[in-house]
């Protein structure tokens, strides 16, 4: 799932609008690397068309990013230099927000730090127990399926959270 249906889902419309005007809208060329291995994170992307790859330190692919996706955010947490390389593999337009002028926003509004927390809570939750399951440490599951579904609270702003989405996407296209 889309992390930005994680993060739009637990936000206010405000606190969405605040993210397009606080960011600028790129275009950036297949090829290009945004985040290098083992560097410090300057700002964080929201992939709003193209697609990303995901590399390892030795350059193994490790995920193809599409619409939707965030990255740069886990830096906002955890400074420490990146595991991973972020290069755009099809031409991307994405919206570029200073991680500083995040984090000030972090500190200054408490409400909207509560509602960023929380969400990206909401998102490391759901990527450990799908690692967890992927790397075969977790308990075998009856249901194939059930590795998929999202829990009532997610379900409940999925849509507000891609209603969101597209609200932000037609605002940063003109």
């Amino acid at each position: 799932m889309r992390k930005v249906l994680f993060i739009f889902g637990q936000m206010t419309d405000g606190d969405v609008d605040w993210l397009a005007d606080a960011g600028e809208r790129i275009h950036v060329r297949a090829g290009t690397v945004l985040i290098e291995h083992n560097a410090r994170v300057e700002h964080v992307y929201f992939l709003l068309d193209g697609q990303l790859v995901i590399r390892t330190g030795s350059g193994a692919d490790i995920a193809m990013l599409e619409s939707g996706e965030i990255v740069g955010e886990m830096s906002l947490v955890d400074p420490a230099p990146t595991t991973v390389s972020v290069q755009v593999s099809m031409d991307a337009t994405l919206l570029r927000i200073a991680a500083g002028v995040i984090r000030d926003k972090l500190r200054l509004d408490p409400m909207f730090a509560a509602r960023f927390y929380f969400a990206l809570c909401i998102f490391l939750a759901d990527r450990m127990r799908n690692t967890t399951m992927r790397l075969g440490y977790g308990e075998a599951i009856a249901d194939p399926n059930a590795k998929d579904e999202l829990n009532e609270t997610l379900l409940d702003t999925l849509h507000v959270a891609g209603a969101r989405f597209d609200r932000m996407l037609k605002r940063l296209a003109g």
